[in-house]
């Protein structure tokens, strides 16, 4: 199972770690990804991407509930 956001495809990487004498060890930067159900399939998806879909889905719902109310 890759490391990689189902939605734009952001994945993990490589860093270098510095000791107190400047020494470089190679390390690997990992993406926030959370598993979450979207359109009743679970994905994995970033938290940055799951933040722009709250916001779009936030900017539907009162169009949608004003459509309704009339």
């Amino acid at each position: 199972m890759a490391r990689v956001c189902e939605k734009c495809g952001r994945g993990t990487v490589s860093g270098v770690s510095r000791s107190h004498s400047n020494i470089a060890s190679k390390r690997r930067l990992y993406i926030n990804l959370q598993t979450k159900k979207i359109d009743g399939r679970r994905t994995k998806i970033c938290t940055s991407c799951l933040k722009t879909l709250a916001k779009k889905q936030m900017a539907v719902k009162p169009a949608q509930e004003a459509v309704s109310a009339a």
